[in-house]
């Protein structure tokens, strides 16, 4: 099926009826993964209290979701474009809802570890799928772009409400509670888009290739493994194998995928420096962030004293921003060009990181929030007009492949900034001196030290916090300056490849 523009205006019948209240479906979808985001980084001290995961659980905990979405998106964006990108939502959906109950349940780190496992195989349905139905309902390039617009603004106005609806919910309720916000969510979703939402599928999709989609899993959790556990611990032999392990399915996915009639994956996607720029500069600019995104509520919480919907509003700054820079994101875009959009957004982000490398236990809130707004009007033009790009780069028919790419490069970012940035914060804080006779579960995380101090004499708890408080500063703080050099190396990066590449303004015809 080939595709036609024209500039003209288009006619109704081009402009598929109710796609407005089928993004409002979507949308709520995008809602539900965004919240549970945000509510996990809320409740990581809760957490590590209750659960006394070791630092390594710790992370597992904050990145295992990461791992498992990034090693399955694109097979089950693939699996939308074949069997219904309605139907793989749904199922999605309810499974999310579902597996949330298990995460608030979870008694041990294990058990938890193992719960946002079962989440990221949810999650991995969901995320493609809205975008890949975006692209099918909204022919008009200008209606796509607010769709994707208000798509990645609601997943903004998500990291915004999770922090504060989970900081209340944690501050009445136990830290499971804020897991269980998910089910609303995907009743009113589930309910509601059997009735709104069409059905879309590729016509002539090929098999679901299980070979490609092992491969695939194999590949990106071995990869992002090694990475992990080489930064935490140091290089292993060990390390190596399963390293190496993941790399090599990684080629035979590629090489299946290139001599595959209907690959899982057209490889030929990447041919596009525009499709190959954008997700790039997704990767990347995630992955600058994430010390951020993981670490701040701890910070806000275990260092600066702040109760949970305190923090949850503190946080509240970059929220408005990325909402307010999507919902323009594709006019500004339009007006001057891709490139200077995105690089700009992420040149933004790289110095407001920059700023946050002079932040203390003691600093005031002016810079906090003048730096997270920076970083939210940054991200949100970054992020909408590389989705935009992406999703106009290839046919329809592919729309839930190429979501995945950009999805996955998104996860891809997060688990290699846990694991990288994660890992630097983490060995830093361990390097503590403390007073005499503090508990080695001190020197797990910060949560620990909480805990352990609440036993000990006033003045060596005292002594104990201080201490503890300045380590983690300190590696939020180096996190933050090597996650701005990453931004400001991504801005360049967006410059040269998105060079050229504009956003469409015809009408596109089935």
């Amino acid at each position: 099926m080939t595709r036609t523009l024209q500039s003209a205006q288009p006619p109704e019948a081009v402009k598929r009826p109710g796609r407005w209240l089928a993004l409002s479906v979507l949308v709520l979808a995008v809602l539900l993964v965004a919240v549970d985001a945000t509510v996990l980084g809320l409740a990581t001290p809760y957490i590590s209290e209750d659960l006394a995961p070791s630092g390594t659980q710790l992370l597992w905990i904050g990145d295992v979701y990461s791992f498992v979405i990034a090693g399955l998106l694109v097979s089950m964006g693939s699996l939308g474009d074949r069997i219904g990108r309605k139907r793989i939502l749904l199922v999605g959906a309810t499974a999310f809802g579902l597996i949330s109950v298990l995460n608030a349940y979870a008694s041990t780190p294990e058990l938890m570890i193992v719960a946002r496992a079962l989440l990221g195989v949810a999650g991995a349905t969901l995320m493609p799928a809205t975008l890949a139905l975006i692209r099918n309902l909204f022919h008009d390039p200008r209606e796509r772009s607010l769709a994707v617009g208000i798509w990645g603004a609601t997943a903004s106005a998500g990291t915004a409400v999770g922090p504060i609806v989970g900081g209340f919910l944690l501050e009445h309720f136990w830290w499971g509670s804020v897991f269980l916000i998910n089910l609303p969510v995907m009743v009113v979703l589930v309910l509601v888009g059997i009735k709104l939402l069409p059905e879309s599928r590729n016509p002539d999709p090929g098999p679901w290739d299980l070979a490609s989609v092992v491969l695939s899993l194999v590949g990106m959790v071995g990869v992002v493994y090694a990475v992990k556990e080489t930064a935490a611990h140091g290089f292993g032999w060990a390390t190596l194998a399963v390293g190496l392990l993941g790399a090599a399915a990684l080629y035979g996915f590629v090489r299946r995928q290139l001599t595959m009639p209907v690959p899982l994956l057209d490889m030929r996607l990447f041919r596009s420096r525009g499709f190959s720029g954008a997700v790039l500069a997704d990767l990347l600019t995630i992955l600058g962030l994430s010390g951020l995104v993981f670490f701040l509520s701890q910070y806000l919480q275990l260092v600066q004293g702040r109760r949970p919907f305190e923090a949850g509003l503190a946080e509240l700054p970059a929220a408005i921003g990325a909402v307010v820079a999507g919902l323009i994101a594709g006019r500004v875009a339009r007006r001057f060009s891709v490139r200077a959009v995105v690089s700009g957004g992420l040149a933004a982000v790289g110095l407001a990181l920059a700023a946050l490398t002079v932040i203390d236990q003691h600093t005031g809130y002016p810079l906090l929030g003048a730096a997270l707004l920076v970083v939210g009007v940054g991200a949100g033009f970054s992020f909408t007009v590389t989705a935009d790009v992406i999703l106009s780069s290839v046919p329809k028919e592919q729309a839930g492949a190429a979501s995945a790419v950009s999805e996955t490069a998104y996860e891809l970012g997060a688990a290699l900034g846990i694991a990288l940035l994660g890992s630097i914060v983490t060995g830093v804080y361990r390097d503590f001196t403390g007073p005499a006779g503090t508990p080695a579960a001190a020197h797990e995380s910060l949560g620990g030290a909480v805990e352990a101090a609440s036993e000990l004499p006033a003045h060596t708890a005292a002594a104990l916090l201080d201490a503890a408080r300045q380590s983690f500063v300190d590696g939020l703080t180096l996190a933050s300056g090597i996650g701005a050099a990453v931004l400001l190396a991504a801005a360049g990066a967006a410059w040269f490849l998105l060079r050229g590449q504009r956003l469409e303004d015809g009408v596109e015809h089935p």
